[in-house]
């Protein structure tokens, strides 16, 4: 019945676990490893932020230093101008434009340097098999002007066509020396004889109106018509050996940035036309046409832009660029140095020209961003993720070791 009382006894036992099983020597080894690896991880994960935190202090000091030195800026602008010259390449945001030929080699060397190394590269593959190819790219890559490699690209062709097209023609087998069209189209252009003798041309002493003269003579002994179709083609297909302008990146603090603004020589062309102060004054009197050739000779003087993009942790990246390369390569260039690549972000011109996909086939000259010029970098969409972003930065860990820190 639900009043009467019960009792219960709860019934307890022990049960002895008895001896632990040690852990197998293999087994203590890879338990060993396992600690030791996550403690490497810590240490890593642990230096990462105090090495960032070092940097955002560094960074608001360096914005409260250039808070207080703005007052002596006016002062200082007053003396650079004076100045006729750089003396002090700190002052420089680049000391000069280097650029890599991948073909060759991954050093970083100027375009007159790259030009003299490939034309010592080329000469010495000259004395291989391959001698009508490289022969080619001598023609277009160690002569200047473009127009008369063209027309002894056109010459040379038609050498080579006549022969194709008329093989038992014996006058289109010969080339007299001192022809005038031989003498101004082929002779004065480096590579051109190497081509010919490739192509199985060789020189001859031939009677020419009783007289004895020297011409080249093409034997199919020395290239048959099957080379001479091939040599041919490259002649037409063969390009100058590509060079990549090196982005020389930086990483800047505000100070630094502030410092260095000077541009060397080599962003500009010197040939470019200077507009006198009457021409100015007349500017109304211009045609449009004037105004027009006015304008891209001021264009015309610029060959480089120096991009700088600052990030909301006040962070400047820094690269060089070609004023004829496209807004893309500069986004490319952002991306591929970012922790968090896969994020869309903008970059936006103070004081609000935010650029669009519609501004990415542009050049830099079409968009006005040269000679130099300041991007601002946010992310298009906020979310936890981002905030985890700022949290540990922008720009990869390793980058941070380029930057100078006082």
């Amino acid at each position: 019945r639900l009043t009467d009382s019960t009792s219960t006894v709860e019934s307890t036992s022990t049960v002895d676990p008895g001896e632990r099983v040690k852990p197998t020597k293999e087994a203590e080894t890879a338990g060993q490893a396992a600690l030791a690896r996550l403690e490497i991880k810590k240490a890593n994960i642990k230096n990462f932020n105090t090495s960032y935190a070092t940097i955002k202090a560094q960074v608001k000091r360096e914005l409260e230093q250039e808070r207080k030195a703005q007052q002596n800026a006016q002062k200082a602008q007053s003396e650079e101008k004076a100045k006729d010259k750089i003396k002090d390449n700190s002052l420089l945001a680049v000391t000069n434009v280097g650029y890599r030929c991948p073909y060759l080699s991954d050093e970083i060397l100027s375009q007159n340097e790259w030009k003299v190394k490939i034309r010592e590269f080329l000469y010495e593959q000259l004395k291989g098999e391959d001698a009508g190819l490289i022969s080619c790219l001598i023609i277009k890559n160690c002569n200047k002007e473009k127009r008369k490699i063209d027309v002894c690209v056109e010459t040379l062709g038609k050498y080579l066509e006549n022969i194709i097209n008329n093989p038992d023609e014996e006058k289109y087998k010969k080339i007299r020396i001192q022809n005038k069209i031989f003498q101004d189209k082929v002779v004065p252009v480096e590579g051109a004889l190497e081509f010919l003798n490739a192509a199985g041309f060789r020189q001859k002493k031939l009677l020419n109106n009783d007289k004895e003269e020297n011409f080249l003579v093409w034997s199919a002994d020395n290239c048959n018509i099957e080379n001479v179709i091939t040599l041919l083609e490259a002649l037409k297909i063969a390009e100058s050996i590509p060079l990549e302008l090196d982005r020389n990146l930086k990483i800047l603090l505000p100070m630094q940035a502030s410092k260095q603004t000077k541009l060397p020589p080599t962003f500009f062309n010197t040939t470019s036309v200077i507009i006198s102060a009457a021409d100015e004054r007349n500017q109304m009197l211009m045609t449009k046409a004037m105004r027009e050739r006015e304008e891209n000779e001021r264009l015309n003087k610029y060959k480089f832009s120096l991009i700088r993009i600052k990030f909301p942790d006040n962070l400047i990246l820094q690269g060089t660029f070609s004023v004829h390369e496209s807004f893309q390569n500069v986004v490319n260039f952002v991306t591929e140095n970012l922790i968090n690549n896969e994020r869309p972000f903008s970059l936006r011109k103070l004081p609000n020209t935010t650029y669009n996909e519609d501004s990415f086939g542009k050049t830099l000259l079409q968009l006005d961003l040269f000679p130099t010029t300041i991007l601002m970098f946010s992310w298009k969409n906020r979310s936890e993720q981002t905030n985890y972003n700022e949290s540990v930065g922008y720009l990869k860990e390793e980058l941070l070791s380029l930057m100078q820190i006082a």
